[in-house]
């Protein structure tokens, strides 16, 4: 593809040579081949120097970059004020703008992203709609998958993947929209068929520095209308404004909507409640655990009206539908007591999923989580007053320590559990703290395993080794 025709209506500084070839776009330097438009992303001048040379030297014909006095490094240089919805411009004219050809349906918020993203799949798919996932579980369509790390993808990826599913024969989508995404503009040039909110509450503060700048970080795609249908929970404080403001559909349990839920009932293998969809009226016996899981659903049934599915199709999709890998899964019974694994991991979730546990619990319900390192420190002490409120045993352990000192993260969280009681044990080792726990079970009891949900390593000085909350559950029973 010519570069003109990659770069074409999007505002540049200077003139450039729009007739070379480009067979590539690219971000990492490492990753550059011949012929390749390089994405000079770095903002600090002389990494960014260093960045441009080492993509030449690969290969790059072509550099995009929006710092004066790069331009003349032996590539031809376009040069832009908005790096980063040029990036997401440029790769979506590059794998010619796929999402123009796909129905994407974005959800936004701090949790529920993954559950409300699974369960709409699920419900279009089985209306006969070919939907495609992407978010923290990596990219699903049909036989087509791959893992990825980040909740949304770079652009490189994401239109990349996009373009991928048009020749699979992809109809919809459903994406993880993060707040980072938000923040960078990977998104920014897709018009959403419809953008879901789940809420917003503390996360990612040593990125964003307060709460009200997350906010306004959340609030932004529903702002820009960036879609022909917003769907919002007004139980939520965000939520709430946000369909003041803006309008758009409303669900809830709490708050009069267009969508909601009542005799809402859970036991330790699901939840049953009815839905007023529309003033359609649904009966639901759910085998997803949790009142939260009922916002997911009522989002994603919402959305899936919006998108023509019949009613009776999304009320046996509900209840057809199984547990989503690492979100309140119940892993095993063992002692005749119940273990689930999730990836509770904000002061909000863990408080939504220990509650949820607790009105299943018979007898002790238990808990073992942590914190991730080089994140939100302000958490982790909640997150333990959290989990001495409501548990009858804590244990504290590792999540993903990164650079940090793992010991330090515990000590951090131990002084909110302390707030709330004595009961409770640090296990540095994460294996040994599960263990622990599950040796501790009696019948009636229950244990949730926080934080990691289906994350299959551990991220400890930049090393990601392998482990599994859930496999250490199912050797240890093996084993027993």
């Amino acid at each position: 593809m010519l570069l003109r025709e990659i770069v074409k209506d999007f505002p540049t500084k200077e003139k450039f040579d729009g007739e070379i070839e480009i067979n590539q776009v690219e971000f990492e330097p490492d990753k550059v081949k011949d012929n390749c438009l390089f994405i000079c992303l770095k903002q600090d001048f002389e990494t960014a120097k260093e960045y441009i040379q080492k993509a030449i030297s690969h290969g790059a014909k072509a550099v995009v970059t929006s710092l004066v006095g790069l331009e003349k490094l032996g590539a031809e240089a376009v040069c832009v004020d908005d790096i980063r919805m040029a990036f997401s411009v440029f790769c979506s004219n590059f794998y010619q703008n796929p999402e123009k050809k796909l129905k994407i349906i974005g959800v936004v918020g701090t949790n529920g992203k993954t559950s409300t993203c699974k369960i709409l799949q699920h419900i279009l798919n089985s209306a006969g709609k070919r939907t495609a996932y992407i978010g923290t579980l990596g990219i699903h369509f049909e036989n087509f998958n791959i893992e990825q790390e980040l909740t949304t993808p770079d652009p490189t990826l994401l239109f990349s993947t996009l373009n991928k599913l048009v020749e699979l024969g992809a109809e919809y989508v459903t994406i993880e929209y993060s707040a980072h995404a938000i923040f960078y503009k990977k998104l920014s040039c897709i018009n959403f068929e419809a953008l879901i909110f789940t809420n917003c509450t503390q996360d990612h503060l040593d990125f964003f520095k307060d709460f009200q700048s997350y906010e306004n970080v959340k609030a932004f795609p529903f702002k820009t209308k960036a879609c022909k249908n917003a769907i919002i929970n007004v139980d939520d404080g965000l939520g709430l404004k946000l369909y003041l403001s803006q309008g758009g559909l409303s669900y809830g349990i709490e708050n009069p909507s267009d969508v909601f839920a009542v005799n809402i009932k859970e036991i330790s293998s699901g939840t049953s409640y009815v839905v007023n969809l529309f003033d359609k009226i649904l009966k639901v016996n759910c085998k997803l655990l949790g009142r939260f899981n009922v916002y997911n659903s009522l989002g994603a049934s919402t959305c899936a009206k919006v998108l023509g599915v019949d009613e009776k199709v999304i009320a046996s999709s509900l209840n057809s539908l199984e547990p989503i890998s690492g979100r309140m899964e119940k892993v095993a019974e063992i002692f005749g007591a119940s273990v689930y694994v999730d990836y509770a991991h904000t002061p909000d979730g863990l408080e939504k999923s220990l509650i949820s546990a607790r009105n299943v619990t018979k007898k002790n319900l238990y808990c073992v989580f942590g914190c991730g390192g080089n994140r939100d420190k302000e958490k982790r002490p909640i997150m333990g007053r959290i989990a001495g409120d409501i548990c009858d045993f804590v244990v504290i352990t590792s999540d993903n320590p990164r650079f940090e000192d793992g010991m330090k993260i515990i000590c951090d969280i131990e002084r909110g559990v302390r707030e709330s009681t004595r009961d409770y044990i640090c296990i540095q080792s994460r294996e040994k703290a599960i263990i622990y726990a599950l040796k501790n079970l009696e019948k009636g009891d229950t244990l949730l395993i926080a934080g990691k949900g289906s994350e299959n390593y551990q991220d400890i000085l930049g090393v990601k080794h392998e482990f599994s909350d859930k496999r250490v559950v199912l050797d240890f029973i093996g084993n027993d």
